[in-house]
């Protein structure tokens, strides 16, 4: 079993939709080890909802997970409602479901600086 420590190490892998998408066994594996994420009921997605500080602590967060969705070249659905509820859904979408490449943005995301509501 991969742990969220390894998973940073590793950076998002190409896919081009020739690979199935992950078993739902080994997706609940991976989502232990990212104890802030959820699947979504159809299982072909992860996401994270968060309680941001104000409206400018969420556009900065957001900021920093663009950045990091353009070095990993893998991009996530982002929702920001109500000026601060903000929640972050990623799945491998050429293959329509989950890779190994959502968890690994998870994991990294989950090491950004955040302002939260308190």
């Amino acid at each position: 079993m991969i742990k969220a420590e390894q998973l940073v190490q590793k950076h998002c892998l190409p896919c081009e939709g020739h690979t199935k998408p992950m078993a739902p066994e080994k997706a609940q594996d991976y989502l232990k080890e990212l104890s802030n994420w959820k699947a979504t009921p159809d299982g072909k997605a992860i996401y994270r909802e968060l309680a941001m500080k104000n409206f400018m602590a969420a556009v900065r967060f957001i900021n920093e997970v663009a950045k990091l969705a353009e070095a990993e070249n893998h991009h996530p659905d982002i929702h920001l409602t109500g000026y601060r509820k903000l929640r972050i859904e990623l799945s491998t979408h050429a293959i329509g479901g989950l890779s190994e490449n959502d968890f690994i943005e998870a994991a990294k995301i989950d090491q950004l600086p955040m302002e939260l509501k308190t």
